[in-house]
């Protein structure tokens, strides 16, 4: 039986301009994460936004041009494999969620973040833990995150093609994991992540 409740709001954030923010990419030992903050307008709501892992890439690839075409903002930000190795995953994920909400157009009077913990910004924060499947703003960041990322990654196939990254977007398959074999590690491998490293012993 359907939740009676599944449209009302779970969160009372009246007066306040909220972005969603998530990132895309963490758990891959390849290529950059991105993270995507968006206001939405609630003026012109955007149907079928959720979490983008439940969602099939068409129907993600068509809510990514309905979220840049109907939000009041939005922007994508990244922190590449050199910073990811520099900085961990988790600093290099909170930075690249600083970014995206800093390059913001509009600017948000509080920022709800995916997760469980929050960047260190100018602007008021909360995390909410699966948040992209409970708060539409935070759905719509994760569409774009990972769409973004997707798409970082078609280029980065173009450029490495003996990788299948067009197949894996770097996550740690059993493909991947025989293509590194094969090839090597590449310059945009997190040279930090435990499977890399093994090998460039």
């Amino acid at each position: 039986m359907p939740d009676a409740n599944i449209n009302l709001p779970l969160f009372d954030y009246a007066g306040e301009l909220i972005c969603g923010v998530d990132e895309a990419g963490r758990g891959p030992l390849a290529g950059p994460v991105m993270a995507a903050a968006v206001i939405l307008d609630p003026q012109r709501p955007i149907l079928g936004l959720r979490d983008s892992k439940k969602l099939s890439e068409p129907r993600r690839e068509a809510l990514a041009a309905e979220i840049k075409q109907y939000a009041l903002a939005w922007a994508i930000a990244e922190c590449s494999e050199q910073e990811i190795d520099e900085l961990n995953i988790l600093q290099a994920t909170m930075l690249a969620m600083r970014r995206a909400v800093e390059a913001l157009a509009v600017q948000p009077t509080l920022a709800l973040i995916d997760g469980n913990r929050c960047p260190v910004m100018a602007v008021r924060s909360e995390a909410i833990i699966k948040g992209d499947d409970k708060v539409a703003e935070i759905s719509a960041a994760s569409i774009l995150a990972k769409t973004a990322r997707d798409h970082a990654l078609a280029k980065l196939h173009l450029e490495y093609p003996q990788y299948a990254f067009n197949q894996h977007k770097g996550y740690p398959t059993a493909l991947h994991m025989e293509r590194l074999r094969t090839h090597g590690v590449s310059p945009i491998h997190r040279k930090s992540y435990a499977p890399v490293k093994a090998l460039l012993k």
